[in-house]
């Protein structure tokens, strides 16, 4: 039969040690607390007209935008890689952002003009 050491190479749970049971509900708390924010923006703040709508959806874009970050960090353990991959990710995502709102200043810029021609 094979043998099976068991070495610290592959096996490297320090790492982790940040992510328990008691960082997890934590993390579950942080965001259910930002989505309840987001619901009463949504269904109680902009309907009631307490916030004007545009104040409104950048609260509720940041608020998403930090829900996000908890989600990839935590849940998909990004937090707990090294550096380099995390910089390529987010260096990454920030390009396909600039990119997607470029598109669509052009698209109306564009769509500005062809209707006036």
């Amino acid at each position: 039969m094979s043998e099976h050491s068991h070495t610290t190479e592959g096996h490297e749970h320090g790492e982790h040690a940040g992510m328990n049971k008691a960082k997890i509900w934590k993390v579950a708390g942080i965001l259910s607390l930002i989505t309840g924010i987001e619901f009463i923006i949504a269904l109680w703040a902009i309907p009631g007209g307490h916030i004007p709508q545009h104040v409104g959806n950048y609260i509720y874009i940041a608020l998403t935008l930090v829900k996000a970050f908890y989600i990839v960090a935590y849940f998909m353990h990004l937090k707990f890689e090294k550096l380099g991959l995390q910089l390529a990710l987010t260096v990454s995502f920030i390009f396909i952002i600039y990119f997607i709102v470029l598109m669509l200043i052009e698209g109306g810029f564009l769509n500005l003009h062809m209707m006036n021609h």
